[in-house]
């Protein structure tokens, strides 16, 4: 049964005021009583990792074949074509890793100037927004998946919260969490007034957000040392590729 467009906008802008809550409620997320924090940063790695080998590079290269089908009565469609779609993600990548690595370029203690904040932090903004606007055709296509992007989006903004706060924590903590929660709610409005179109503007968005997820994931939810419990880890991943395997067996 296919979902509305109203119906999946009112799925969406439910996802988008929760996605907004964890945003704000991260710090005490992570400091929950009798749980250490590098237990539940662990767990939310395991999930992200998970979605991300499970869900996020199969349905990049779902969207790669379906671009080409498209496409295939107007263009050769070569080796060389099928890499364009990962070269997006690729790009998504980078970008984020370049913005990590400036952030990095500070002596210790001391915290990176205005302009570095800005520029991470408004990355971060339009990641943010991208994942809100491409929520209703995630719904379209099946609402159990949407849920369990959701769940993964959500615990993954617990970890990105971190690593913002460390590195800026003074800035972040006065106006970084409010501007990314409002960015989730700007990206859910944007879908309501100009909703993605065509095939290709689809794909080509979900792997400019594969691409940001996978660096940021690998960044936040894979701590080395003290900030890691492998015990919490494998049982975030085993839970939810179960989860993700279970919804795929039953078709979305």
């Amino acid at each position: 049964m296919t979902m509305s467009t109203t119906t999946a906008l009112a799925g969406s802008f439910a996802a988008a005021v929760l996605l907004a809550a964890l945003h704000l409620a991260a710090p005490r997320i992570r400091s929950l009583p009798g749980v250490p924090e590098s237990a539940t940063g662990s767990f939310a790695g395991g999930i992200a990792v998970a979605y991300v080998f499970l869900h996020l590079l199969p349905e990049v290269a779902a969207g790669n074949a379906a671009i080409g089908e498209l496409l295939g009565d107007v263009v050769e469609v070569t080796p060389l074509f099928d890499l364009a779609i990962f070269a997006v993600a690729l790009a998504g990548f980078a970008v984020f890793y370049g913005l990590e690595r400036l952030a990095g370029r500070t002596r210790p203690g001391a915290e990176p100037g205005a302009w570095v904040y800005r520029l991470h932090l408004g990355a971060f903004c339009g990641y943010n927004a991208l994942i809100t606007y491409t929520m209703p055709l995630r719904l379209r296509t099946g609402i159990a998946f949407a849920v369990l992007f959701t769940i993964a989006m959500g615990l993954h903004f617990v970890l990105t919260d971190r690593g913002l706060r460390e590195h800026y924590p003074r800035r972040f903590a006065a106006t970084g969490r409010f501007a990314l929660a409002l960015a989730l709610l700007f990206g859910w409005v944007l879908s309501a007034l100009l909703a993605p179109a065509g095939v290709v503007v689809v794909s080509v968005l979900v792997a400019l957000l594969s691409g940001s997820v996978l660096l940021n994931v690998f960044k936040e939810e894979l701590p080395a040392g003290a900030r890691s419990r492998f015990g919490w880890f494998l049982t975030g991943l085993l839970l939810y590729g179960g989860l993700l395997t279970g919804v795929t067996a039953l078709g979305g």
